[in-house]
């Protein structure tokens, strides 16, 4: 159709005009090629730094090098992940230089078994020769959703000193969470579906009574303890509670009757970590932010036309306004890294890679292949909202959105090369 074939002209141009190159993705080359991220993103608060697929090199070294850029030359110094919040607390001081650099697997194997290790690795070695060190937080329920245990063992080790008299009905949601537990909410929402519907309202009622508990006798909590301790035990059950909600919207998805937007309680919480670190940081504390792409934008996700997420980006939007940016990453290679459905894996999918058809006309890579744009940043806050820009790769698929409304910029990458290593 005329209209559209003008479209994609206008976006082909637009995006040869506005696209600036970058040299490498090495972290350890010069930055003054990212110096246009300065003007992106501002005096932001949380710069959120994407992916549309997870496993892929290009997008970890990508985040590394932003990383870098925004530690050194723009005063960032927290990295807030796309990984368990809880786990996250005992991570940090991993991070930090504690123990030895092989210890990250006895600490958190989940980090290393989804492909994050070497960046993780990275920000340690960052940390001992730097001036100024970045901490680690997770900010997202347990083990992807995979098991309420991460938070729970915790909170049961907090109530052993602080409120015992409750502790069995801690170690009763335990229980039931030790037999659903898996890597990932793709391996554990089926066990959860199995547990029969007397047990799966057993367990919400349990972790239901304890948040009731601790929220009425917080001032008892407090004084037989601490602030800090208090606040880390509550949102870690908060964490199991958005875990056990994820997993029944997820097992709805997998049967067939989930509500639209059912899935939004695991970004709410993811969200909420962010502020929640945030209201703890010194003043001016600024965070990078790395999560899927799906996740960080600030429009919500829907996929042909059915609605199923509210996402963290939209909620930090919404709540921080021009201190929330967020930058997709994407990839105009022929291929991907994709996640296929495997009951028998221990994340509950394997992963492979996946070819992909041509991109499809109004997206982001095909107006940058057009342009003949190889690995480049691309501002979009100047966009012309006329651009017939709507649409973006996401794992082997394609979302449709106003693309400009959703992220700030766009890094795209002209290969894609499956991480090595990976625990599945």
């Amino acid at each position: 159709m005329p209209s559209n074939t003008t479209g994609r002209n206008a976006a082909t141009d637009w995006f040869a005009r506005h696209a600036m190159p970058l040299t490498t993705l090495d972290p350890d080359a010069p930055l003054d090629d990212l110096e246009p991220l300065r003007d992106i993103i501002g005096d932001a608060r949380v710069v959120a730094v994407g992916e549309n697929a997870h496993f892929i090199q290009e997008f970890t070294l990508a985040r590394q090098r932003i990383l870098r850029f925004l530690a050194e030359r723009c005063g960032f110094t927290v990295f807030a992940h796309e990984s368990g919040f809880s786990e996250g607390l005992a991570l940090d001081p991993w991070v930090q230089g504690a123990g030895d650099e092989t210890d990250l697997t006895h600490i958190n194997e989940a980090v290393d078994s989804w492909g994050h290790g070497d960046l993780l690795r990275y920000i340690r070695r960052h940390n001992t020769t730097s001036g100024r060190p970045v901490r680690f937080a997770g900010i997202d329920v347990p083990q992807a959703g995979g098991s309420l245990l991460p938070a729970l063992i915790p909170v049961a080790a907090y109530l052993r000193d602080i409120d015992p008299d409750i502790l069995p009905v801690a170690e009763s949601a335990i229980a039931m969470a030790e037999r659903i537990a898996g890597g990932s909410v793709a391996s554990a929402a089926p066990a959860w579906a199995d547990l029969g519907t007397a047990e799966q309202d057993a367990l919400t009622a349990a972790l239901t009574r304890l948040k009731l508990r601790f929220q009425a006798l917080e001032p008892l909590y407090v004084s037989r303890g601490d602030r800090n301790h208090y606040d880390a035990a509550f949102w870690r059950l908060e964490a199991a509670l958005h875990t056990d909600d994820t997993l029944r919207g997820m097992a709805a998805l997998f049967g067939g009757s989930a509500l639209p937007a059912d899935l939004s309680v695991r970004d709410l919480y993811m969200a909420e970590s962010v502020r929640w670190h945030l209201s703890r940081s010194a003043p001016g504390t600024r965070i990078v932010l790395a999560a899927h792409n799906n996740h960080i934008q600030k429009h919500p996700v829907a996929y042909d036309g059915h609605l199923t997420t509210l996402p963290m980006g939209q909620h930090l939007d919404r709540a921080l306004g021009d201190d929330y940016v967020a930058l997709a990453l994407t990839s105009t290679a022929d291929h991907t890294v994709e996640m296929h459905p495997d009951p028998g894996a221990a994340l509950g999918f394997t992963i492979a890679d996946t070819a992909l058809a041509p991109p499809e006309p109004g997206s982001v890579e095909a107006a940058a292949l057009d342009a003949g744009i190889g690995l480049a940043l691309v501002d979009l806050r100047h966009a012309d909202p006329l651009l017939d820009l709507d649409h973006i790769r996401t794992q082997s698929g394609t979302m449709t959105m106003p693309i400009a409304d959703a992220f700030d910029g766009v890094l795209i990458s002209p290969t894609v090369t499956m991480q090595a290593g990976i625990g599945v």
